[in-house]
């Protein structure tokens, strides 16, 4: 089966250039050279000129992406009082107080995609940073995730929004979608989210921003972007 699959990669990767691609042309060869048996996820990776060591050159955002991502996510959100009316009215997935959090620390309990949080709530979810932290759920300000406005944080969710960061090595990853969306749909979710990423670019940040950029589906072979623009932009 391995060599089944390694002649698959090579048929695929054999139909793509070694150029940098526009978007445009990246994303209907991609859905082209497919083989894969089941709807894999599209995905975006971008190396960028900064050093995530330093706090003034972290690149971290968000984007809600306009056609989804091709699932619901699973949304848990830990409040009190009324605003856990306004999560379940919200389509909230799982809703609770402080025994949410016990149950996270004691049963290591993740089945959700995604933490939303009341900042009165903070101080007791902050206890769970070394569950949540390394899967990258842990509720954040700058991303939307600690509110007052659950509702409006459990719908974005839902709508498809995706938080993107840098990792150590400067490289960002981030899903944009599913091979059997319309083609038009996932160029429109890749665009979005490199301009998102474009925008996010820090102030600290010298020399080329956007390094390089491949976009990939889950097992397909990458393609590689033509980076010149996004940098052009940026001066």
């Amino acid at each position: 089966m391995a060599q089944k699959s390694g002649r698959r990669y090579s048929t695929a990767a054999a139909q793509i250039e070694r150029k940098g691609y526009t978007v445009d042309e990246a994303v209907p060869l991609l859905q082209k050279v497919k083989y894969a048996k089941f709807d894999e996820t599209v995905e975006l990776h971008m190396r960028l000129g900064v050093d995530p060591k330093h706090a003034d050159q972290m690149v971290r955002g968000t984007v809600v992406l306009p056609n989804g991502l091709g699932k619901s996510k699973k949304v848990l959100v830990i409040a009190s009082g009324e605003k856990q009316k306004e999560a379940q009215d919200a389509g909230a997935d799982f809703v609770g107080g402080e025994e949410i959090v016990h149950k996270i620390q004691q049963e290591n309990w993740i089945d959700y995609d995604a933490v939303v949080a009341t900042p009165d709530m903070m101080r007791l979810v902050g206890r769970l940073g070394k569950v949540l932290g390394p899967r990258g759920l842990m509720p954040n300000p700058k991303t939307g995730t600690v509110t007052v406005d659950v509702a409006r944080a459990v719908k974005e969710v839902k709508a498809g929004k995706v938080e993107f960061r840098v990792d150590k090595s400067g490289v960002i990853h981030a899903p944009v979608g599913k091979v059997s969306f319309a083609t038009d749909k996932l160029l429109e979710n890749a665009q979005s989210m490199i301009q998102a990423i474009l925008r996010a670019k820090p102030a600290a940040a010298k020399g080329k921003y956007v390094r390089s950029a491949t976009i990939c589906s889950t097992m397909g072979p990458g393609i590689s972007l033509d980076v010149t623009a996004y940098n052009t932009k940026l001066v």
